[in-house]
C-alpha cells in the first residue's frame, strides 16, 4: 500500500539539508568575506582577542593617569618646599615684576617691624627699671629734677603719673606693631600663624596691670576737722559758669567754712539751681555727723525776719569785687537780705588767681560776725594738692562726702545697667567754648578730633572695654568723625550718648512718676552723674 504524501512534507524535505553536505558544510573552512549565521569557532576567538586587547589598552591609560597624579602631587610638594626655603623660586618665571617688589617690601617691612618689636620690649624693661628706682626728669636747661623722692608726695604721684603714661604709650606701640606685622603677613602662606584680632602682648604677662583700679590712699589724706559754731554762718554766692562750676564753688565753699568754723548756707533756687534736687544735702551732715550745711529756706527760718549779711569780704576784686553784678546782687536783695558794704581784702584777678595757704585765709577771713560772704570762688587757688585730693581736704566717715540725690543716683544707675553694664568708658568731651578758652593756654587744650581719637583709642586698649558713654555738647558731625576713628582690637567701639526723651523707656521712669522728666538741671546731672555709678559702687 502506497502511503500517502502532502504537498508541504515534501516541500519541506526539499528545504532540509543533506547530512553529507552539512558535514562538509561544517568542517569547510570559514570564508571570511561569507560569514554563515551559526559560525562559532573562528568567529568566537577573534571577539575575545579583540575584548582583552581593549582591556589591556584601558588598563594601561588608567595606570598612566595614576602614575601622572603622582608625579604631579611629588612636584608640587616640592616646588612648595622650595618656596617655603627660597623665596625667589615661588616666582620664578613670573614675568610681573611689581608683585615680586611688593613681596620683597613686605618682607623688609616685616623685618624691621620685627626690630622696632625689639627696641619697644628694651624700652618696657626700662620701664620697669625706672618703677624701681628713681625718675629724673631733664627740662629744657639740663637740670635734673629728682620725682621720686620719699618726702616729696607731690613729686611720687607726678612720677607715677609720667611712668603710667610711658608704659601705656609703649605697650600700644607693641600692640599696633604686631597688627601690622599680621597685615603684611597675611598675603603670605604663614599668616595663618597670626590672629589679627589678638593684641601682640597680654598685659597680664608684661606683669602690668594696664587699666587696675587707683589706690586713691584715703586713709593718708591730709584731712581737717568741720566743726561749725552753730549761730556762724558762711552765706555761699556762685555765679561763673553752669552747674559744674557752680557745683565746684559749692565745695571750696565747704573747705572755707570749715578753716573758719561755720555752717554753710546753700543758695536759695531763686539766685541759683535748685540744689535740694540734685544733692543729697543730708548726706554731708550724716558723714559729718553733725549740722555743717543748711538750705537757705532752713536759714531764714533760724533768722526769722533778720537776714543780713554781716561782711562780704570779697576773695576777688577783679574785674569785680565779688566777682558779683548788679543784677545778681538784686536777685539777694530781691530774698529779703540785706547786705552790708562790699570790699575786696586784697587785689586777686580771676584771670590770674595767685596760689594762696590756709594761713592767708584765716588771716584775712577771720571775724566773729554772724553771718559773712565771701564771693565767687570758682576760680580762687587755695591748697590745690590738699583740696583737690581723692576724697577730698575735710574729714569724714562716709566713701564720698558729696552726693547726687538718691534720684538722681539710682536713675543714673538704671541709665548704666540699660546700657552700659559694668565695663565701660566714660568721657566728657566738651567743645562749646573751649576752642576760644583752649586757645588762650599755652599750649592749646583744646584738641582736633583725630588728636582727640587717639588718646581715647590709647584708654580703650587699656581697658578693654566694650562701649563708651560720651558725654558731650558736641554737635553731630564731630560726634560722627569722633565714632569713625574709635577701635579697639579691630572693632568699633560704639559712643553711647544720652537718648532722646521717650515715655517708653524705663530706665527713667522714676523721673517720669516725680514729674522731672523735662527738667534741664535733674537731666543733666543724671547723666553727668552716669560715669561716676561704676567707680562708686566698685
Amino acid at each position: 500500500m502506497m502511503e500517502p504524501k502532502f504537498p508541504d512534507e515534501e516541500e519541506g524535505r526539499e528545504n532540509l539539508i543533506s547530512q553529507s553536505a552539512a558535514v562538509k558544510h561544517l568542517v569547510k573552512p570559514s570564508d571570511p568575506r561569507n560569514p554563515s549565521t551559526f559560525q562559532i569557532g573562528d568567529d568566537g576567538e577573534t571577539a575575545l582577542s579583540a575584548a582583552s586587547s581593549r582591556f589591556k589598552k584601558r588598563y594601561i591609560l588608567a595606570i598612566s593617569l595614576l602614575v601622572s597624579i603622582l608625579v604631579l602631587s611629588f612636584v608640587s610638594d616640592l616646588k612648595n618646599w622650595f618656596v617655603n626655603r627660597i623665596p625667589w623660586i615661588g616666582d620664578f618665571g613670573n614675568s610681573n615684576s611689581s608683585v615680586n617688589q611688593m613681596r620683597e617690601s613686605e618682607l623688609q617691612a616685616l623685618s624691621l617691624l620685627k626690630q622696632q618689636e625689639f627696641e619697644l620690649f628694651q624700652m618696657w624693661n626700662y620701664t620697669a627699671l625706672m618703677n624701681k628706682s628713681q625718675l629724673n626728669l631733664v627740662n629744657s636747661t639740663r637740670n635734673v629734677v629728682n620725682l621720686s623722692s620719699a618726702n616729696n608726695d607731690s613729686g611720687s604721684s607726678l612720677s607715677s603719673s609720667i611712668l603710667e603714661d610711658l608704659k601705656s604709650r609703649v605697650f600700644h606701640q607693641i600692640s599696633l606693631n604686631h597688627r601690622i606685622q599680621g597685615v603684611l603677613l597675611s598675603s603670605h602662606a604663614n599668616a595663618s600663624s597670626v590672629d589679627l584680632n589678638e593684641t601682640c602682648t597680654n598685659a597680664n604677662i608684661l606683669n602690668w596691670n594696664s587699666c587696675g583700679k587707683v589706690d586713691q590712699r584715703l586713709s593718708e589724706r591730709r584731712t581737717i576737722e568741720w566743726n561749725p559754731r552753730s549761730n556762724k554762718h558762711l552765706f555761699a554766692i556762685c555765679v561763673s559758669g553752669q552747674m559744674s562750676n557752680h557745683l565746684i564753688c559749692l565745695e571750696k565753699h565747704m573747705f572755707f567754712a570749715a578753716l573758719l568754723d561755720r555752717v554753710l548756707v546753700i543758695p536759695s533756687p531763686k539766685v541759683d539751681y535748685e540744689f535740694k534736687k540734685i544733692l543729697d544735702i543730708e548726706h554731708i551732715n550724716k558723714c559729718l555727723g553733725k549740722k555743717v550745711v543748711v538750705t537757705f529756706e532752713e536759714f531764714a527760718e533760724s533768722k526769722k525776719n533778720n537776714l543780713h549779711v554781716d561782711k562780704i569780704l570779697c576773695y576777688f576784686s577783679l574785674p569785680q569785687p565779688c566777682f558779683l553784678d548788679d543784677d545778681h546782687v538784686n536777685k539777694l536783695k530781691g530774698l529779703g537780705l540785706t547786705l552790708s558794704k562790699v570790699e575786696a581784702v586784697w587785689e586777686e584777678d580771676v584771670k590770674e588767681p595767685k596760689q594762696r595757704t590756709v594761713q592767708d585765709i584765716l588771716g584775712k577771713f577771720s571775724t566773729d560776725d554772724d553771718v559773712i560772704a565771701v564771693g565767687d570762688i570758682f576760680f580762687a587757688d587755695i591748697e590745690r594738692e590738699w583740696v583737690m585730693q581723692p576724697g577730698g581736704p575735710i574729714a569724714h566717715k562716709c566713701k564720698t562726702l558729696i552726693e547726687p540725690s538718691s534720684l538722681i543716683l539710682l536713675t543714673a544707675q538704671r541709665f548704666v545697667q540699660t546700657f552700659l553694664g559694668n565695663n565701660f568708658i566714660a568721657v566728657h568731651f566738651r567743645r562749646h567754648g573751649f576752642l576760644k578758652f583752649c586757645n588762650a593756654k599755652k599750649p592749646s587744650c583744646f584738641y582736633p578730633i583725630p588728636q582727640a581719637a587717639e588718646c581715647i583709642n590709647r584708654v580703650v586698649e587699656r581697658a578693654n572695654s566694650p562701649v563708651i558713654y560720651l558725654s558731650t555738647d558736641a554737635a553731630k558731625s564731630e560726634t560722627g568723625l569722633l565714632q569713625s576713628f574709635i577701635h579697639g582690637n579691630g572693632k568699633v567701639v560704639p559712643l553711647v550718648q544720652r537718648p532722646a526723651s521717650n515715655s517708653a523707656e524705663k530706665w527713667d521712669a522714676l523721673l517720669y512718676r516725680n514729674g522731672l522728666e523735662g527738667d534741664p538741671q535733674v537731666s543733666l546731672h543724671v547723666f553727668g552723674s552716669s560715669g561716676l555709678i561704676v567707680c562708686y559702687y566698685d
